[in-house]
């Protein structure tokens, strides 16, 4: 089965502080859980758009895509030691709900981008260009599998307001 999108709707992120990691090859979620590094931030006031999940991201920087694993914070949230930081402007999402499995890795990589793409194309949504699409991993939307193995994502990609 190919992952499908189940829902769309829209949100406002105002101006935030993205804390994670920075990764320019392929993020390692493996170390976060080795390292307790999500216990670090969720010690943290998040905003509301983290939705009880943690956040993998990416956008292009000078042509490359520059990787990230973390959280949304208030702007002036302070950084902890060993995590790095961006600054984001308050910015308008789409997301997509994306339901499918996880084991299959149907919900991750070009497929389900451009799936949803093509889904805020025909919603009339334009997309800023080599800004955030994010990849909420909610509790316990994307953490509890269902009867038939399967889980959503929420896929957020910022969109010209």
């Amino acid at each position: 089965m190919a992952a499908k999108i189940v829902d769309v709707k829209t949100e406002l992120c105002p101006a935030a502080r993205f804390i994670g990691k920075r990764y320019l090859d392929m993020p390692n979620w493996g170390e976060w859980w080795e390292n307790g590094w999500f216990d670090v931030l969720e010690q943290l006031p998040q905003l509301e758009i983290n939705d009880h999940a943690y956040l993998g991201a990416v956008r292009i920087v000078n042509g490359a895509p520059e990787r990230w694993i973390g959280m949304l914070f208030p702007a002036d949230t302070a950084v902890p030691e060993g995590f790095d930081f961006v600054d984001i402007e308050p910015m308008h999402y789409a997301v997509c709900f994306l339901y499918g499995s996880t084991e299959s890795g149907e919900l991750f990589g070009l497929t389900p981008h451009n799936l949803c793409l093509e889904a805020l194309k025909n919603r009339g949504f334009k997309r800023r260009e080599d800004d955030w699409c994010i990849e909420r991993c909610n509790c316990p939307r994307f953490t509890s599998p269902d009867e038939n193995g399967n889980v959503i994502l929420d896929y957020l990609i910022s969109v010209e307001a």
